[in-house]
């Protein structure tokens, strides 16, 4: 038997089915036709008439309404006029192009003001502590002692300086070059020396060299000695450093105001390399 076959024979047996099915279901159903009523339901309708039967047909209950009805028309019950009031134009005349129009500018303008706000509040130095104020970094003997610790130096991120002893033989001449920064020269003469953290060629974080005992800077390779007097690179001037204020035994850091680094050529307390340099040497960071 062929394919085609076999489909023909498969719809001829469904289409036997349907009319079976349908067939069935005709003679099973007591609804005669479309719109038609049951057995059950023409009885009951016509028991109910039988039960009721004392009152007029459909055509009777009509003529006697229409005989009855009233040609004469009923007077309205009067209603004090209402005051006119005028439409606000503010609210009239808004489309819903300008709604739209002055939502943007509004939403607009407070994101700016928000971000402005938010720049300056950035920016402003903080009175509560944190850089760009006057942070107490700790007492000065303990500090001294973990300088000596750690080789020489110690950094306070709070106030991203590097704390450095500074030698009282070299306050000699400190006080002379150091005479108009009188903030810096009192932590001199206490016996340390805040630098701030930035390169002063392109700001790039400084790190120490420990066996150097040098700052030098990864960058480029601008060199400072312990105190943060230039020695070697593109640097304008030795590392910028903070004023500092003892005060019961506390070191205080003013972070809100950065001096100048000491210009090309000062060298205080002759420090030289002590060791392979970082930045060009043999050691690394």
């Amino acid at each position: 038997m062929t394919p085609l076959a076999t489909i023909i024979i498969a719809i001829a047996v469904l289409v036997v089915l349907a009319a079976v099915v349908l067939v069935t279901s005709a003679r099973r159903s007591d609804v005669r036709g479309a719109g038609a009523l049951s057995r059950e339901t023409v009885k009951r309708d016509k028991s109910i008439k039988a039960e009721s039967g004392a009152g007029p047909s459909g055509a009777a209950y009509e003529s006697t309404e229409v005989a009855t009805r009233s040609s004469e028309l009923a007077k309205a019950t009067e209603v004090a006029p209402v005051a006119w009031q005028a439409p606000d134009q503010d609210a009239v005349d808004v489309s819903r192009r300008q709604f739209f129009n002055r939502a943007a500018i509004t939403l607009m303008t407070a994101s700016i003001a928000s971000f402005g706000v938010a720049c300056i509040a950035f920016l402003w130095p903080r009175a509560g502590g944190g850089f760009g104020s006057k942070v107490n970094i700790g007492r000065l003997e303990d500090l001294v002692v973990q300088i000596r610790g750690d080789k020489g130096f110690v950094y306070k991120p709070e106030a991203r300086t590097w704390l450095t002893a500074y030698p009282k033989d070299a306050l000699p001449k400190a006080r002379v070059t150091f005479a108009s920064q009188g903030p810096v020269l009192a932590g001199m003469e206490a016996g340390v020396v805040a630098l701030y953290q930035k390169c002063p060629h392109l700001g790039c974080r400084v790190p120490e060299c420990k066996s150097s005992q040098w700052f030098e800077c990864p960058c480029h390779g601008s060199q400072y000695d312990r105190v943060g007097e230039k020695k070697a690179g593109p640097a304008p001037r030795g590392m910028d450093r903070f004023g500092v204020t003892v005060t019961n035994g506390n070191v205080i850091v003013d972070t809100g105001t950065v001096f100048d680094g000491p210009a090309i050529g000062i060298n205080t307390t002759g420090q030289e390399a002590e060791g392979p340099h970082c930045v060009g040497g043999g050691a690394k960071h």
